[in-house]
């Protein structure tokens, strides 16, 4: 991975993870070289960060945040801002019992 791309990825991780102060909410990262917070990563296609909302021990709702090449041409703060926003859906989702 090119230095300026590793910065930019360890730059959005820093900043979701300062806007996302959520107990309900678990992320995992799953950005080579930069941070892996699971064992079970698939590294074969793009970055992704993994949002789980545990519902109860045998009910957990997952999403996965892509970051494609695409995404990555913007900048850090419009990154992190579109995954928290993602996030942020995802939960209203859940909460609106829009997503079983």
């Amino acid at each position: 991975m090119e230095k300026e791309l590793k910065e930019k990825l360890e730059k959005v991780v820093e900043l979701v993870n300062n806007a996302m102060v959520d107990p309900d909410i678990d992320i995992e990262y799953c950005i080579p070289e930069v941070a892996s917070t699971t064992d079970t990563c698939d590294v074969s296609g793009d970055p992704y960060i993994l949002i789980k909302y545990v519902m109860s021990e045998y009910n957990v709702k997952t999403r996965k945040i892509r970051l494609g090449r695409t995404a990555l041409l913007n900048a850090v703060e419009d990154i992190s801002n579109m995954t928290t926003a993602s996030i942020e859906e995802f939960k209203s989702e859940i909460d609106a019992g829009q997503i079983n």
